[in-house]
């Protein structure tokens, strides 16, 4: 049998990768010969702050509106009535053929026009839900498309309805194996929406460019935000691995 390591050799390991990461990270940035200049920086804290917050906001609404998004827009082409599945299908392929960049001028200067939708921030939220919904889609249909046919037969037989099959056989395995692509996508939901500052609403990005702008500090500026990214996304990556050992069983 294959003997495990312990918990203190996996501490170990992981603090002196941690160490060679920091080691090299400080060798470059020293190699620079530049002053900091973190002084000029610290009047703007409470705009990091702010920003930051706006952007857990934003990021966390986000989440869970692209989650229903992505799950109807699964189920949707999963339909037996053409039209929906069609629908479905030109939604998901036109999103993820397009660049967010211009889906966010697109969804805001003209489509949110036409609907009187001023609130930039509730703009932000939908348009990152409704970009991020087209990939946790596939998402989706790929984890339901994974579950055995042959267990949905059996669910079939026992006399189960197809609600039942859904909620009970086909829904927990397809989020077990959609766990790890999931926990990536709403990482990336996270950093892109960094791109909402063209829409020149105050979230992290654009704070820490106003900053800059004001101190000419520029790695001073962008250093912060680089943590503060890190502060949104890790948390997001630990309890997707908290789920998958949670769901984790035989099949």
């Amino acid at each position: 049998m294959k003997k495990t390591p312990g918990t203190s050799v996996h501490l170990a390991s992981f603090f002196s990768a941690l160490a060679a990461v920091g080691l090299f990270l400080f060798w470059t940035f020293h190699r620079l010969h530049q002053p900091w200049n973190w002084a000029a920086l610290f009047p703007y804290w409470p705009k990091f702050v702010q920003g930051w917050l706006l952007t857990l906001v934003i990021s966390s609404a986000s989440l869970l509106l692209s989650f229903v998004m992505g799950l109807m827009a699964a189920l949707a082409r999963r339909q037996s009535f053409l039209p929906l599945r069609y629908l479905s299908m030109i939604y998901i392929e036109v999103v993820r053929g397009t660049p967010l960049l211009v889906l966010i001028l697109i969804l805001f200067y003209v489509v949110g026009n036409a609907f009187g939708l001023e609130n930039r921030l509730v703009a932000g939220v939908l348009i990152l839900s409704f970009f991020s919904g087209a990939y946790l889609a596939e998402i989706f249909r790929a984890g339901i498309e994974g579950v055995g046919e042959s267990q949905i037969e059996s669910a079939r037989a026992i006399g189960l309805s197809p609600l039942q099959i859904y909620q009970h056989v086909i829904f927990p395995q397809a989020l077990r194996q959609s766990l790890p692509p999931l926990a990536g996508q709403w990482v990336s939901l996270i950093k892109d929406s960094s791109l909402l500052s063209i829409i020149s609403i105050s979230e992290f990005t654009l704070n820490a460019q106003e900053v800059n702008s004001f101190t000419y500090s520029t790695l001073e500026s962008y250093l912060p935000l680089a943590a503060g990214y890190l502060l949104l996304t890790l948390p997001v990556t630990w309890w997707s691995r908290v789920l998958e050992k949670k769901f984790r069983y035989e099949t």
